[in-house]
């Protein structure tokens, strides 16, 4: 039990799970204005779309542990370099391979065409909106920071 009181006065910790949670809020809402589409699984844990919430999440975590460690402490380091890790990663690698599996869907409609050459891979669609657009990390890392600032002086 003492456990679990502990995991709960984390400020850290909860923190960072707001700032995951609260921009897939955003993101939903916003997807929802924008495209009038809503996904309760999406809302959950989806990919991509505006604003990141990978970025939010590590932004979060790193200004709230500014917060409470200290800017000169190892563990507002560690949390920097992890921030801007994942943060290049969702804007980089995985934005690349959303733009791969466009094209390789495609790809395999294209063949799936062809009468004469029936497609020997699976027909399953590739997942395409996997990166973030700098953009939409660069919100959610403003957004993650704003959700700590906040978080901070509420939580006394």
């Amino acid at each position: 039990m003492e456990i679990i009181r502990q995991i709960i006065s984390n400020k850290i910790l909860i923190t960072a799970f707001l700032g995951y949670f609260i921009a897939q809020i955003v993101k939903a809402v916003t997807e929802a204005i924008f495209d009038h589409t809503f996904s309760f699984g999406r809302l959950l844990s989806g990919n991509g779309g505006m604003p990141s919430s990978h970025s939010s999440t590590v932004c979060a975590l790193a200004t709230m542990t500014a917060f409470v460690a200290g800017v000169d402490s190892f563990e507002f380091a560690i949390a920097v370099i992890f921030a801007i890790v994942v943060m290049v990663d969702a804007s980089g690698v995985r934005r690349e391979t959303g733009k791969q599996a466009i094209v390789l869907n495609e790809l395999m409609e294209y063949f799936a065409k062809l009468k004469d050459n029936p497609p020997r891979f699976s027909q399953e669609k590739l997942k395409e909106l996997i990166g973030h657009s700098p953009l939409q990390v660069q919100v959610g890392g403003l957004l993650g920071i704003l959700i700590a600032v906040i978080t901070h002086f509420v939580w006394k």
